[in-house]
């Protein structure tokens, strides 16, 4: 089938200064696509998801090729606050109501695998990008009381996942924050995201992949036997493969129901390390909108949230004081102790989901190509499974989680 026009919606993916940016941008070995290719398959993207699908596809021996409408981490990607957690932004006991208690249980531990996975991979490769695991402080609030809280911490104990609800003196401790109690968990992380991503794209090259950039895909015909991408500039990409990595500016091809683009914001304070919590946990409320922080290895706190639903950039951007001013309130009423002025604030797109689940996989009636719509909080965690589920399907290897994450029809 074919689609004119740009291949993907446009947007303004984000506004201001992340503080994963404070240093400039690295450069690629990238270029304007400039004659017609051949490939194993071609990745559309180049972020988070399309470094980690490129990766998983050149272990797989497949040649690749990426096509970006900007660059390399030129997208969503510094706009991420990168915290590492397996929790999916539903609570298990209510994912366990919307799509019944064993495929919510496997989505928990294939976000938990995905943690590990990707602490390794980023060993293998030598990724210099900050990873350190870490704990999560999860909260209570207007999605979770307390005994909403017990509940959630023994049903993931029941499946093994690695949470207990600890006391309100035991969370004093660990965070100093007067709540009543909350959920604590191990097998999380957090991470540099636009280090880890550039990290990937070196090894990538390294290993034979070419980056074209900037490059528009205006047209797109899939058959039985191939895949074709006609570039703004009059160029052809055939590839036996394409997947569409592009983030919150969905491919045409897809028309996901029951999805919403979001805007979140977030901020990071000056250096302050004395000041931080005992053991950096991450931490975030079981609310919505919810509060979420982190800290920096160099002693910062960057702390997010007031999502609303994306309307358009100017809208968005332009609520940028109003919504810092409001997350620096709800960090002062948490944790008083910290220095809550901003050095670096920013705004960003997201998505939701009805489940807190992403779309990955078969985009139907388009074959041979794939989307990931890494729709939910744990963008990062889920390109990594996205990374898995495509390399297999590519491979012709069964996933068992696969339609658990299947695209509808």
């Amino acid at each position: 089938m074919g689609e004119r026009g740009a291949a993907t919606v446009k947007r303004d993916l984000r506004t201001g200064t992340p503080y994963w940016l404070r240093r400039g941008t690295a450069r690629r070995a990238s270029g304007p696509l400039d004659a017609n290719r051949e490939v194993d398959v071609a990745v559309i993207g180049a972020g988070v998801s399309g470094a980690l699908v490129a990766d998983a596809l050149l272990q797989s021996g497949k040649s690749v090729l990426v096509l970006d409408r900007r660059g390399p981490v030129k997208g969503s990607t510094p706009a991420s606050t990168a915290l590492l957690q397996f929790e999916i932004d539903q609570p298990l006991i209510h994912l366990a109501r919307k799509i019944g208690y064993q495929r919510a249980v496997r989505a928990y531990w294939r976000s938990a695998t995905a943690v590990d996975f990707l602490r390794g991979r980023i060993a293998d490769l030598g990724i210099r990008c900050g990873f350190r695991e870490r704990q999560t402080v999860y909260l209570p609030g207007n999605v979770l009381n307390v005994t909403g809280l017990k509940k959630e911490a023994a049903a993931r104990e029941a499946v093994g996942l690695r949470s207990r609800f600890i006391s309100a003196d035991e969370l004093r401790a660990l965070t100093g924050i007067e709540k009543r109690g909350a959920v604590l968990s191990s097998g999380a992380g957090e991470v540099d995201p636009v280090a880890m991503v550039n990290g990937l794209w070196r090894s990538a090259l390294a290993r034979g992949a070419s980056i074209h950039a900037p490059t528009e895909v205006v047209d797109i015909h899939s058959s039985r036997a191939h895949v074709s991408l006609a570039t703004a500039d009059g160029h052809v990409v055939r590839a036996r493969h394409a997947v569409f990595a592009t983030g919150y500016e969905v491919v045409k091809l897809v028309k996901p129901r029951g999805y919403k683009v979001m805007s979140t914001w977030a901020m990071a304070t000056g250096r302050q390390p004395a000041r931080l919590w005992p053991g950096r946990s991450l931490i975030w409320e079981a609310s919505d909108p919810y509060l979420y922080l982190r800290t920096t290895l160099d002693g910062r706190v960057i702390v997010g949230g007031e999502d609303e639903e994306f309307a358009d950039e100017e809208k968005r951007d332009a609520l940028i004081p109003k919504k810092i001013a409001a997350i620096r309130r709800k960090l002062e009423r948490l944790l008083p102790a910290l220095d809550s002025k901003p050095e670096f604030s920013w705004t960003g797109c997201f998505g939701t989901s009805v489940t807190g689940l992403p779309a990955i996989g078969a985009i139907p009636g388009s074959p041979r190509c794939f989307a990931i719509l890494g729709y939910g909080g744990n963008g990062i965690t889920f390109s990594v499974i996205a990374a898995q589920l495509i390399q297999r399907a590519i491979l012709g290897l069964r996933d068992p989680d696969a339609e658990l994450f299947a695209l509808p029809a």
